[in-house]
């Protein structure tokens, strides 16, 4: 008699998971608080924007917003809102900074905290939206 182990269940999957979203936004976060430190206060001003844009992606239907359920965003800010919450964007800019010819710091500190950012919404389970506004799950 043979014995099938199964894989490890969907709810250690979700903790796995984000258990490294958590060590991906303390990395990033701690990068650009490095970046600020080191390159002054224009970097630590786009670490911080950066930081706090993606989420100001709720203001293009501010007045759709006391028509929504509770946790919906309205339709019509969800491709904003899922655009600036991907991470393949800001991580294919750290690469093109990392091999590109630009070399300005304050830039790549703006990347530190938008990648922070995500990070922090996918360890605290907040993810992409469905064309409804409402969490993908």
């Amino acid at each position: 008699m043979s014995t099938v182990t199964a894989g490890p269940s969907r709810s250690t999957l979700a903790v796995i998971r984000r258990t490294a979203w958590l060590a991906s936004a303390l990395f990033w976060s701690a990068f650009a608080v490095l970046e600020a430190v080191n390159h002054g206060w224009l970097a630590g001003t786009l670490a911080l924007a950066f930081f706090v844009v993606p989420d100001l992606t709720f203001l293009v239907a501010l007045d759709d917003a006391p028509r929504m359920a509770k946790g919906q965003l309205p339709p019509r800010a969800v491709p904003y809102y899922n655009a600036l919450h991907r991470a393949l964007v800001p991580l294919a800019l750290v690469g093109l900074y990392a091999i590109g010819p630009v070399t300005w710091a304050p830039a790549f500190a703006a990347l530190c905290g938008w990648l922070a950012h995500i990070s922090y919404d996918r360890a605290f389970g907040y993810g992409l939206r469905t064309k409804e506004g409402f969490q993908r799950g």
